[in-house]
């Protein structure tokens, strides 16, 4: 089971939060500051993987952020390497060319994605095929952008959907 994730950049400022057991907000503070202080002394040619704890932090540094998450002692180490990957190609994908910023000024976004595929700290979806059609329908109902040209071109790019559905 997941426990937490965590992104922060170099800095050790948190860029996204997302907790699956309940902490206080002291003790989630001293979490994050322990688990940047692993991460960013962590020499690279370690592996990705780190005792934290009674858990384990799988981490993974793209440009200036680290992506951690905490997991279980006997959960497996690559698929949630694999899981952060996909978090960020859907990210990369979405935001097209994704950076700090966008994690910043449109993070409910970021929280959105993250919903859709993991749920109460277990991984829902896996596969890139499907991941990524519902989170832009939602996120195009969502926020007023339901458009017939948005729906045609996610029957371009995932030809599974039946998007009269949605008309």
């Amino acid at each position: 089971m997941i426990r937490f994730i965590l992104l922060q950049n170099r800095q050790g400022k948190t860029r996204l939060a997302k907790y699956y057991v309940p902490l206080e907000d002291s003790e989630k503070h001293k979490v994050e500051y322990e688990v940047h202080r692993l991460v960013v002394n962590r020499d690279p040619k370690f592996t990705n993987f780190v005792e934290f704890r009674t858990h384990k932090v799988i981490y993974r540094r793209y440009a200036g952020l680290f992506f951690s998450i905490c997991v279980d002692i006997t959960d497996n180490e690559l698929a949630y390497l694999e899981c952060i990957h996909l978090f960020v190609e859907i990210l990369d994908h979405f935001f097209s060319n994704v950076c700090e910023l966008d994690l910043v000024f449109n993070f409910h976004k970021v929280y959105l994605i993250l919903d859709e595929f993991i749920l109460a700290g277990e991984l829902q979806e896996t596969s890139k095929r499907v991941l990524p059609f519902p989170i832009i329908i939602h996120i195009a109902v969502t926020y007023a952008l339901f458009v017939p040209a948005i729906l045609m071109e996610a029957s371009i790019v995932f030809p599974a959907y039946d998007v009269t559905e949605y008309n």
